[in-house]
């Protein structure tokens, strides 16, 4: 299956905007045309500027697969490489971008820039300010309703301390219900409500090889483990890399917990483009939006996704938010739809019997 589901090239105005300190003449790209970017996002303004030298890097795979689509070079996460120009797209929750604020600045080379944008709507005079705090004075301009501003930050200008602070917050910690987890992951603080909605209900007599779409830190494939003890493997899908460290952590304790051992396995993995692997059941919170966009097409992916993926006696167990239009896709590949509980704005959902 295929899918368009993830928007990979709607109008960007913080790339857009990125670029505007070299059209006014504020800044020049590096004499060997090396760049790094991260957090990338794939867009005409991007393939306009780009050379052999630039090197992509982001975590969500649907982005990173739309990049290379168009034949920018996405490097492996966790480089050490250092450039004479890192930009930078921040992210909306302001641990996760202070960390990626502080990989930039350890990610650039001596008398090079670092340089961000920030739509004004998402927290940019917030974000112009912790990097000042951190790299020192600022340059900065405004265009497309962003903010864009750049450092060039020198050995005795840059907080080590609070470099290494940030740094920290990359770190996989635990949340309040004690699961590792990682800020900017889909409620990487607490339990999502709908997910323990699901858990509550998941049968016990869930058997065999069992699929998680969208996976998250692993809250629920934790679940399968402790509540269905004929689960022998567990595969979980999740499109954001940062997610599968603090998940194999979870579910290496969730089998300790439970005395038993699970085949599991971790795929980075946009789930809008179908599984290889057939299982016996498949347990899902997919998502239904991108950034602030209402997406309810991802949802329907999901449901494609796993009616393709399960054996034919296979149970595919689903919530979401109950005002989602999902009863007609699950009709259509599914002979049994039954829904097992509407709670506090979400519905939990069965669906078996799979036809194509």
């Amino acid at each position: 299956m295929t899918s368009a589901a993830f928007s990979t090239a709607a109008p960007d105005a913080a790339l857009e905007a990125l670029f505007v300190p070299f059209e006014a003449g504020a800044l020049r790209l590096p004499a060997d045309g090396r760049v790094l970017f991260l957090r990338a996002r794939d867009g005409f303004r991007l393939r306009e500027m780009a050379r052999p030298g630039w090197v992509c890097e982001q975590s969500f795979k649907p982005f990173a697969e739309a990049l290379q689509r168009s034949g920018l070079r996405v490097g492996e996460q966790g480089s050490t490489e250092r450039f004479p120009l890192v930009v930078l797209l921040p992210p909306r929750q302001r641990d996760e971008a202070r960390a990626l604020f502080a990989q930039a600045v350890a990610r650039v080379a001596p008398g090079g820039v670092v340089l961000a944008a920030v739509p004004n709507a998402e927290g940019a005079k917030s974000a112009e300010s912790d990097l000042a705090r951190l790299a020192g004075p600022l340059e900065q301009l405004s265009k497309h309703k962003c903010r864009v501003f750049w450092a060039s930050p020198t050995s005795d200008g840059v907080d080590a301390g609070l470099q290494a602070d940030w740094l920290a917050l990359d770190e996989p910690r635990r949340n309040e219900a004690g699961y590792l987890s990682r800020p900017g992951l889909f409620a990487w603080d607490r339990v999502d409500a709908a997910s323990a909605l699901l858990a509550t209900h998941l049968p016990a007599d869930l058997a065999g090889r069992v699929g998680d779409l969208g996976a998250g830190y692993g809250y629920l494939s934790t679940q399968v483990i402790s509540r269905c003890a004929g689960v022998t493997a567990l595969d979980l899908y999740e499109a954001e890399a940062r997610a599968l460290e603090p998940a194999r952590l979870n579910l290496e304790k969730a089998q300790g917990e439970s005395g038993r051992r699970v085949d599991v396995a971790l795929h980075w993995h946009d789930v809008t483009q179908g599984l290889s692997q057939r299982f016996d059941a498949i347990v899902s919170n997919p998502p239904f939006h991108q950034g602030r966009e209402d997406l309810p097409q991802l949802g329907r992916a999901f449901i494609h996704a796993a009616a393709d993926a399960l054996l034919p006696h296979g149970r595919f167990w689903l919530v979401a938010n109950r005002h989602l239009p999902y009863e007609a896709a699950l009709a259509s590949r599914f002979n049994e739809v039954r829904t097992v509980t509407v709670q506090e704005g979400f519905k939990v959902i069965e669906a078996r019997g799979v036809h194509a």
